[in-house]
């Protein structure tokens, strides 16, 4: 595998602290004040925030107090050697604003106004946003809700909230930029999503779109372009950990044992091949492969599949499954990002979730809105509770991580999907037992292969979200906040055999606001804008609406509360009553981030 990344390799958040430039007792009162805001804010992210490998965040904090221009310049140069993908600025008194200010308009910026009277912090955070907002560079504002002391550290609950925010979010961009998307294969079976939309990439995210066909991963494996020595402790794991579930072909479909031994062999290797294809390894530079071992550098991917694969290979249901998980034969480690159907579209949802939890994804099919009445005819139950007024079946009919079992448990022994370094052996185990991987159903599949399924927990807070691309206004963005629900057994098991009972199970209620695409489930589903969705653990949805206007992409169709929602400053001119239409003027004004 690629090396990991050391924590100075990674963005850091680079802290600006501007301070009155007027000598002779203003400046030099300050300058205790002003560098102290500041190792607070670096002291309170990097507590608090991780890059996806679990190391601290890191925080960068100018060598002086910005007073003047010169002083600027000299932090600007300072952070041009330390990979700043972010700014926060810090101040607590008057500042000479355009002089001061850093105006790269390739990243996200933030001002902290400490809210004391005996400085005017607050006046610059205000003279600062007009500034950016008159330059049209987009810039966030913190400013508590209180008065605070003079030597009152101002790190009140709302200010750490929004600075946490904040920083989750330009680290997500930061982490992006730069990065590629690979494509694996072209479209599969018409999905317009399948369609990497390389502007998008380039304009919006600052990343680069790869592409390779299928048959490369086929060429690596008959020519032995992978590392031998770790496929053996791969076949050996996956043959002990990967539970084979009943085969429900009819039986002219079933293969011999010996076939589906090949089938399970050669989707091992499958995996090792388009993990290498997205990270690189270097250990096929010593095999000789020298080329190959360079990889695409791709922090996401998409493998077509259908149909032209699977219709003489096995399917990608094994390697997907377990690329998109936190564990394999090595333990815990990074999941990686992957795409089912290559829905390019949804792979970038995942990627938004993903840079902002740091949690594995899942990728799932949006299939039926199960309403009470619906279940009640069909099952004989009776929905109550969160699910009342019914749920949306996201079973999907290719791989999702294993981490959606919910087996994994928090303190209080409720389900959740952890990041990957916290997840136990134990854990791990678990995921593994909740799983069985069924000799994929050869009429949809007639090159065999293996099918997933599980079934997620119920009670875990998700959030749903889909990337859509409309002709005309580009790139938009869904957010759904809700929860996973469960159903008595013999209720689901009634459920899943009407589609299938190969596929991961996962029932999700969205939270209702009783207006608009969140008024009803049955609204939801009418409103979804594909046939897909990427779902992650946690109720995040006020992030992901951060992440986007820096990103410049706007958001409808969202049940996230007002007081949760944070935006630039420069978006406020755009409206104040209907902050989702504000949200569409201020991104069409402002344009994508790299463009």
């Amino acid at each position: 595998m690629s090396p990991q990344l050391s924590s100075s390799s990674l963005p850091a958040i680079g802290i600006r602290p501007l301070i009155d430039g007027r000598r002779h007792g203003v400046r030099e009162s300050l300058e205790g004040k002003t560098r102290q805001l500041a190792e607070d804010v670096a002291e309170l992210i990097s507590s608090r925030l991780t890059y996806p490998d679990g190391s601290p965040v890191r925080c960068v904090i100018a060598q002086t107090s910005i007073g003047g221009v010169s002083e600027a310049v000299a932090v600007k140069e300072q952070f041009r050697t330390e990979n700043i993908g972010a700014e926060l600025t810090v101040t607590a008194s008057w500042n000479y604003i355009t002089e001061v200010l850093d105006l790269d308009p390739s990243i996200p910026h933030a001002i902290w106004g400490f809210n004391g009277t005996e400085r005017p912090g607050a006046v610059t955070l205000a003279a600062a946003a007009a500034a950016y907002n008159m330059m049209g560079i987009p810039c966030f504002g913190i400013y508590g809700h209180d008065v605070q002391d003079a030597d009152d550290s101002g790190l009140t609950d709302d200010v750490v909230e929004q600075i946490l925010r904040y920083a989750r979010c330009a680290l997500g961009v930061a982490l992006m930029k730069g990065r590629s998307y690979l494509s694996i294969g072209t479209v599969s079976m018409g999905i317009a999503g399948c369609r990497p939309p390389e502007q998008v990439l380039a304009d919006y995210l600052g990343m680069r779109t790869e592409y390779i066909d299928m048959i490369e991963i086929d060429r690596r494996i008959e020519q032995g372009i992978y590392d031998p020595v770790e496929y053996e402790t791969a076949i050996a794991w996956a043959r002990q950990s990967l539970r084979i579930g009943e085969n429900h072909n009819t039986e002219a479909n079933t293969r011999t044992q010996e076939e589906y031994d090949r089938q399970f062999d050669y989707s091992v290797k499958m995996l090792l091949v388009a993990r290498d294809l997205m990270e690189g390894n270097p250990r096929l530079a010593e095999l000789g492969h020298i080329e190959e071992a360079g990889g695409h550098d791709a922090i996401a991917a998409g493998f077509q599949g259908q149909r032209q694969w699977t219709d003489c290979r096995p399917n990608a249901d094994i390697m997907e499954t377990l690329l998109n998980t936190s564990f394999d034969w090595n333990g815990p480690r990074k999941e990686s990002v992957f795409a089912t159907e290559a829905d390019a579209c949804n792979a970038l949802a995942m990627l938004f979730n993903s840079v902002l939890t740091h949690r594995p994804q899942l990728f799932s099919d949006v299939r039926t809105y199960w309403s009470p009445q619906a279940v009640k005819r069909v099952t004989g139950h009776e929905l109550d509770g969160v699910a009342a007024q019914g749920f949306i079946d996201l079973r999907n009919s290719g791989a999702t991580t294993l981490n959606a079992t919910g087996q994994e448990r928090d303190e209080q022994g409720r389900p959740v999907i952890k990041p990957w370094w916290q997840i136990t052996p134990e854990e791990i185990a678990a995921d593994l037992e909740a799983t069985t991987f069924h000799p994929a159903n050869a009429e949809y599949f007639p090159g065999g292969g293996f099918s997933t399924h599980f079934v997620t927990a119920g009670g875990m807070p998700v959030t749903a979200s889909r990337l859509n691309i409309v002709a005309g206004l580009g790139p938009v963005l869904q957010i759904s906040e809700g929860w996973t629900i469960e159903l008595p057994d013999e209720a689901r098991e009634i459920i899943e055999c009407r589609t299938d009972p190969l596929w991961p199970t996962t029932f999700f209620v969205p939270r209702l606001t009783g207006q608009g695409a969140h008024a009803s489930v049955y609204e939801w589903m009418a409103h979804w804008g594909a046939n897909h969705t990427a779902t992650g653990y946690g109720h995040f949805g006020d992030d992901l609406l951060t992440l986007a206007s820096m990103l410049r992409i706007p958001v409808y169709m969202h049940n996230i509360p007002p007081e949760r929602i944070m935006r630039p400053k420069a978006w406020i001119p755009f409206g104040t009553a209907d902050l989702e239409s504000a949200d569409f003027r201020a991104c069409a004004a402002f344009g994508p981030l790299y463009r």
